[in-house]
């Protein structure tokens, strides 16, 4: 396709004659025949998702770049098919040459210690997010903290377990995701205490500012595995209001105080629950729920 330029004038012949060439991307004179560039540059997208009878491709433009990705995804990958373009087998000299190039392509992508910590590092983030069932936004936080924390070589001497653990501990309660501790020390396979270590570090040295935990986020996550229903939860979720209100809850643990009010939403609607059943669904002591339940009771609607 040959487009006309009506404001470019050919610096030959001094007329406003330009075509441009589609295809090859060459800038000529109609008059004089002088090129004046060889080459020209598209600045819009390479696809368009409506342009389906165009023969557009949009898996050309390839994957976006993602910081849980030791090389960001910029690397190159050799196909592990012994097959050319048209799709028929290599010979057995060409398929030698392609094993020895993926060694050397595997080699070439890990130049020091960092790069091996963080592809380690990065590898059990993503088993995590399988256990936790973590989004990617979430998971994009946590790379981004552990980045940062190699960069100030926090991580020597340290577990690389705990400190991907603890980065994604930190990104769940920075993007107010309902997972505590105990539930990354669990799917991580790593004792509590060694995370709290960690998390106290990143906090520390990466200057973290973590929004407080809202337990009203925590009511749908213990009412799920106890089977209550939605008005217990509505009830709930009013009582724990209310004592936001008060400043109540202030300096007390979110989950406990959601077991609490759970608690004395299932004896105002008449539902048989006992407080063993909810310490354990919500991680908790009885004691924690008898205490909590004595001041969510003065704001009780």
């Amino acid at each position: 396709m040959v487009t006309f330029d009506p404001n470019s004038k050919c610096i030959r012949c001094g007329k406003s004659s330009l075509l441009t060439d589609g295809v090859t991307g060459e800038q000529f004179c109609a008059k004089c025949g002088f090129v004046i560039s060889e080459k020209s540059q598209e600045l819009g997208p390479e696809w368009r998702s409506f342009q389906k009878d165009s023969g557009s491709d949009p898996t050309r433009t390839g994957a976006p770049t993602s910081l849980t990705i030791h090389d960001r995804g910029l690397s190159t990958v050799i196909n592990p098919q012994n097959k050319d373009a048209s799709g028929k087998p290599l010979s057995a000299s060409m398929k030698s040459t392609i094993e020895r190039l993926r060694t050397w392509d595997s080699r070439s992508q890990v130049h020091e210690s960092a790069d091996r910590n963080l592809r380690q590092a990065l590898n059990e983030l993503n088993r995590l997010k399988d256990k936790l069932v973590i989004s990617a936004s979430v998971l994009e936080k946590a790379a981004y903290l552990y980045r940062k924390a190699l960069e100030k070589k926090l991580v020597r001497g340290r577990s690389i377990s705990a400190m991907i653990a603890a980065s994604l501990y930190a990104a769940c309660r920075d993007t107010e995701t309902p997972r505590t501790l105990n539930d990354v020390a669990d799917a991580a396979n790593v004792k509590r205490k060694d995370i709290s270590r960690c998390y106290r570090l990143l906090h520390k040295e990466l200057e973290l500012k973590m929004p407080v935990v809202d337990s009203i986020q925590l009511i749908a996550r213990i009412s799920s595995k106890l089977g209550i229903t939605e008005k217990t939860k509505r009830y709930a979720v009013k009582v724990l209001q209310e004592a936001q209100e008060r400043k109540e809850s202030a300096g007390k643990d979110p989950m406990g105080l959601a077991a609490s009010a759970l608690y004395l939403a299932c004896i105002k609607n008449e539902v048989s629950i006992t407080q063993r059943d909810l310490a354990e669904a919500a991680g908790v002591t009885e004691v924690t729920i008898r205490n909590r339940i004595k001041a969510l009771r003065e704001s009780e609607l």
